[in-house]
This record gives structure tokens, C-alpha cells and sequence, in this order.
């Protein structure tokens, strides 16, 4: 039994040695190499998209930069499926996600949140043609949602945001049917069509509402409050601590300093950074 209990001591002390090598880990690489790779989306404005250059930009991309830049560290990007960048276990792929990622307790599971950046209010946008006078006026209707998003878990009533402070959230709305799309634009294309031709609604981040119908999509917003607010964050993977703090001791330094204000400013036009 004494010997069975000293070599399991053994693995013990070797895991933790191995852990402790390996804390750290990220840091050192990105420190050492003055690059850090960082994932993102490509098609979604404000947040990340291509512009007419092709060049990718957007709220998002400027927070990566920052970050990068008070690492002293250039920033490159990859445009990964939004499951890999949620998922984990992305074994050296990425160092760091900046997508405005909602920190939810599925999630915590598999990857760490150093830090809420700003905050998203989510609201429902119909076709200009609506007579839609409320939220109340959308139940038993269709609703569309880019899939696997706070969106969807919200209008299924099963949403969970793992972060601390916030008020419960309150599921007013019953669709009728819930019609899901591969990214963000996808359902605006279709509600852009005319009111309940494809769908009579879409719940979505009053950013990216905003920026639709600043494209010209001919939407307008289902007066009321907020359907619910949420925590934005960075992203990093597990196994390592300490580059999970460094990460948000330096988004805790853009909001102090007020980089954080700016920025949400410059590409929404308004503060969301505010706790």
C-alpha cells in the first residue's frame, strides 16, 4: 500500500512540475517572439469584418491590436468557425480570442474569460413596414437568430451568462417558430426581404442592429428596454494562469485609462464599456 501511495506521490509531484514549467507558457512565447496570434470573426460589423480593401477591421480588431501593442507583441489574425473559437483545446492555435464572446457556464467549462471589455444590450429589429408596437407583439412569431449565439439560447429561454452582478433574465417573448443562420448578417438579409416574408423579426446586439441600418437595410427597432445586457469578453484557453491575468490586468488598464471608452465610441457611437 506504502508503495502505491509514493508512486502516485511520484506522478503527483511530476504533474505538478510539468504544470508549473508550463505556466506561463503563452506569455513567454508571445514576450519572446513579439507575435501574438489572435482569433476572430471575419463577417461580422462592427465587431470584425473585411472592408473594401479586404483588410479586416473593426471594434474587435482594435482591441486585439491594443492588447497586442502594450505586449509589445504584432497582432495576426485567424478567422476560425465561431464552435473552434468557443470550443478549447485549441492546443497552441490561437493565443488569445477577441469576438465578443458571452461568458456563459457551458463555456467556462473549456476555456477562461480574463476579462469583460464592454457590454452588449440586445435588441429586436423588425422590417420598417412592421406594425410590431412592442414585444409582446412578437409573440408566436418567427424569429431569427445566428445559431449557437446568446441570441439563440436567449429566444429558446436558456440562456446562462456566467458572470457576476447581473440581473436574472426575463424570457417575454414566445416564438412561434425560432429559424437559425450560419452568421450574423445571414437573418438580416432575410428580414430585409419584407416584413414576415422570411421572418418578422431578428434578436441581435443593438450594435449590429445599428450598423444594419446604417447599411441601409430598411429595419427599424421594436420599441422598449433592453431585451437583456450582456458581458462581452476576451477569451483565453485553460492551462494557463498566468497569462489569463496578464491578459486582464491589461483590458482592466484600457478601461481605466479610458482606450476601452474610445473605442466603443469610435465604432458604435456611444460608451458600452461601462460596468
Amino acid at each position: 500500500m506504502s508503495t502505491r501511495m509514493l508512486a502516485a506521490a511520484s506522478v503527483a509531484a511530476f504533474l505538478a512540475a510539468t504544470f508549473a514549467a508550463q505556466a506561463g507558457a503563452t506569455l513567454d512565447r508571445v514576450t519572446k517572439s513579439g507575435e501574438m496570434n489572435v482569433a476572430t470573426n471575419s463577417g461580422w460589423p462592427p465587431q470584425s469584418f473585411l472592408n473594401d480593401s479586404n483588410e479586416l477591421v473593426g471594434f474587435d480588431v482594435d482591441v486585439a491590436n491594443e492588447i497586442g501593442k502594450r505586449l509589445g507583441a504584432t497582432v495576426t489574425f485567424a478567422t476560425p468557425e465561431w464552435q473552434v473559437l468557443t470550443g478549447g483545446h485549441w492546443n497552441g492555435r490561437f493565443d488569445l480570442a477577441v469576438g465578443s464572446v458571452t461568458p456563459t457556464k457551458a463555456r467556462a467549462q473549456v476555456i477562461d474569460f480574463p476579462a469583460i471589455y464592454y457590454y452588449s444590450p440586445y435588441v429586436f429589429a423588425v422590417h420598417k413596414d412592421s406594425k410590431a408596437q412592442s414585444r409582446a407583439d412578437l409573440n408566436g412569431k418567427v424569429i431569427g437568430v445566428e445559431t449557437g449565439t446568446t441570441s439563440e439560447d436567449y429566444i429558446r429561454g436558456q440562456l446562462q451568462i456566467d458572470a457576476p452582478d447581473l440581473a436574472p433574465v426575463q424570457y417575454d417573448v414566445k416564438p412561434g417558430e425560432v429559424r437559425t443562420y450560419a452568421n450574423s448578417m445571414l437573418p438580416f438579409d432575410d428580414l430585409r426581404l419584407g416584413d414576415g416574408l422570411r421572418v418578422d423579426a431578428v434578436i441581435a446586439p443593438e450594435q449590429t442592429v445599428l450598423q444594419a441600418i446604417k447599411s441601409n437595410y430598411p429595419l427599424k427597432i421594436v420599441p422598449g428596454d433592453y431585451a437583456f445586457r450582456e458581458p462581452l469578453v476576451v477569451v483565453a484557453d485553460k492551462g494557463d494562469p498566468e497569462w489569463t491575468k496578464k491578459v486582464g490586468d491589461i483590458v482592466g488598464e484600457m478601461k481605466k485609462d479610458g482606450t476601452l471608452s474610445a473605442l466603443t465610441t469610435k465604432w458604435y457611437g456611444k460608451d458600452y464599456s461601462a460596468d
